[in-house]
């Protein structure tokens, strides 16, 4: 998770957060992925820095061309993360933004994520 200004667009932030993600574990054998294997991405995310550094990191990029391809190919896609970011904002002091420090911020998003991740377990 990433807290910036409103203002910036999404594509420069690409980098960092793939740079920053945890190591994949997924039970078995070797070492563990530092990388997903697709990135889904709409127009927006269609700039040659953003498709160097996938081929760099080795990861297939699946983005819509603009121009060229329609961004509804991308719909089920895209809807797991409107929904996640429809469950953050559920949230009103993130959706409202009454606090300006980005530590503030950071610190409401990361408990607002694990408040929805204790919902969806399973009861027993």
């Amino acid at each position: 998770m990433l807290v910036s200004a409103a203002n910036r667009h999404d594509s420069l932030f690409v980098e960092p957060i793939l740079d920053s993600m945890p190591a994949i574990r997924i039970g078995g054998r070797g070492h563990p992925r530092r990388r997903p294997l697709k990135l889904h991405g709409d127009k927006g995310y269609d700039n040659p820095r953003v498709r160097r550094y996938l081929r760099r990191r080795g990861i297939t990029a699946r983005i819509s061309r603009i121009g060229v391809d329609s961004s509804t190919r991308l719909g089920r896609h895209r809807w797991v993360v409107e929904r996640a970011l429809g469950w953050l904002l559920s949230y009103k002091r993130l959706a409202l933004r009454y606090d300006r420090t980005a530590a503030t911020i950071t610190a409401l998003a990361r408990l607002a994520v694990t408040l929805i991740c204790a919902r969806r377990l399973p009861t027993n």
